[in-house]
């Protein structure tokens, strides 16, 4: 069963970690990955649509992994990819950038769909539309302080940076406002091996738990 758009929404601020895989991988690889991720404790996984075979990599893992991981679909770009992805069995929708016609479809499926967003204007716009999560991308460039510096006028925002975002400074992340965090490359960083990924997930989970109980807060909607 398809996920609501407020369970979605609750699963990934409980989650506080999003896996992003972007890449080529054969069906059997990908849900080697994806265990390996879900034995390391992250249990929100997002596939890229400019991933060759990423619309059979998501039939995948929801056919094999719908009861422990809330399966979604990245660079979500135009309201026919995001017609492709629900069709394929994504629960949820991230996208690079604002795209009207995106936050108005997934508002009609009552999907959850995270806009890219970057400055202000960007967000306060994605506030306005009703979009709850908001993907802060990119954030390699700017790290934790543009979060915060956002987060000051924009206190009801809840971020999800990703780019650049590792075990090394997520609990910096956390600690400026961030409701969530995405780790793209960083995933792979040792290579795409199933137990190499795994470590990264593991070492990200740590560094979140620890950083969460350091502050002991905690995110409302």
């Amino acid at each position: 069963m398809t996920r609501s758009r407020e369970q979605s929404t609750r699963e990934v601020l409980d989650s506080k970690i999003v896996a992003i895989l972007r890449g080529d991988f054969e069906s059997a690889q990908l849900l080697e990955i994806a265990q390996a991720i879900v034995g390391g404790g992250i249990s929100v996984i997002e596939l890229t649509l400019n991933s060759q075979g990423a619309l059979k990599g998501i039939e995948t893992l929801r056919s094999h992994l719908a009861a422990e991981v809330l399966v979604g679909a990245g660079t979500v770009r135009t309201r026919a990819h995001a017609r492709d992805a629900l069709d394929a069995g994504a629960e949820f929708l991230v996208s690079p950038n604002l795209d009207l016609d995106c936050v108005r479809f997934a508002r009609e499926e009552d999907v959850l769909h995270l806009p890219g967003v970057f400055t202000p204007t960007e967000a306060q716009a994605a506030l306005n539309l009703g979009c709850k999560l908001l993907k802060l991308f990119p954030c390699d460039a700017v790290g934790p302080g543009h979060v915060k510096a956002l987060r000051g006028p924009l206190e009801d925002a809840l971020f999800v940076p990703t780019g650049g975002v590792a075990p090394e400074n997520a609990a910096a992340f956390l600690a400026a406002g961030a409701a969530a965090l995405g780790i793209g490359g960083e995933l792979t960083r040792h290579g795409a091996e199933p137990q190499l990924v795994g470590k990264v997930a593991s070492e990200m989970v740590r560094a979140v738990q620890e950083a969460a109980s350091s502050s002991g807060s905690s995110v409302q909607v």
